[in-house]
């Protein structure tokens, strides 16, 4: 009885085992594709703010590159009552026209910051008041600063030679061109000495200027 007992088991065993499914390569391969598209799926939504955060830190960097680039190429805006740039000292303080006469003897021609940063000159008249136009101290030859000797009453390039006038007109070359004119003005309300753009014909040549 156990014998026929063990035999009947087995046979059952065996029965049950030919009728259960088997997991073939295919079926387990779909299973794996499909977990990973799962997880490498992103909606819509996702990827609308994946690209916003993309374009936006690039374009921040593109401004924070851009702003000051550009900004460098524009010149200094106006900073007074009548439009013109106020002139400034060694140390980038404005300069007050009452306290710099009386500090200056007649004849006096001193540098000051001007239009575009460049260094200009302050001309003090024979009665103490202030030239109407300023001389770009640039030589018009190679582009030194060029000094003012007094002692012989010219601007003399020590790079080259060029000598210019007391009102800058080129009396010596290699220089081809006078020394830049810009206004020089005095603003009433603030005291302070302006620059502006000089547009007219300069007076030197009776042509128009050369910086222009």
């Amino acid at each position: 009885m156990k014998v026929l007992s063990s035999i009947v088991a087995l046979v059952a065993a065996s029965s049950v085992s030919a009728f259960a499914p088997l997991a073939t390569p295919s079926s387990r391969s779909v299973v794996t594709q499909m977990a990973a598209s799962e997880e490498l799926y992103i909606d819509d939504e996702r990827r609308f703010i994946m690209n916003l955060i993309m374009v936006g830190a690039g374009g921040l960097t593109v401004l924070g590159l851009g702003v000051p680039y550009i900004a460098f190429f524009v010149p200094p805006g106006s900073g007074g009552g009548s439009g013109g740039v106020p002139a400034k000292d060694a140390l980038g303080n404005d300069i007050l026209s009452k306290e710099y006469l009386a500090a200056k003897p007649a004849g006096d021609r001193s540098l000051a910051q001007g239009l575009k940063g460049d260094a200009t000159y302050l001309i003090v008249k024979d009665d103490k008041t202030l030239e109407k136009y300023g001389l770009n101290a640039v030589c018009t030859h190679l582009g030194c600063v060029v000094p003012w000797s007094a002692a012989n009453n010219k601007f003399m390039c020590p790079c080259h030679g060029s000598q210019y006038a007391p009102d800058g007109a080129v009396v010596r070359g290699p220089a081809p061109l006078p020394l830049a004119l810009a206004h020089c003005d005095i603003d009433e309300a603030s005291d302070k000495i302006l620059f502006s753009p000089w547009t007219e014909t300069d007076f030197r040549t009776g042509e128009k200027g050369w910086w222009n």
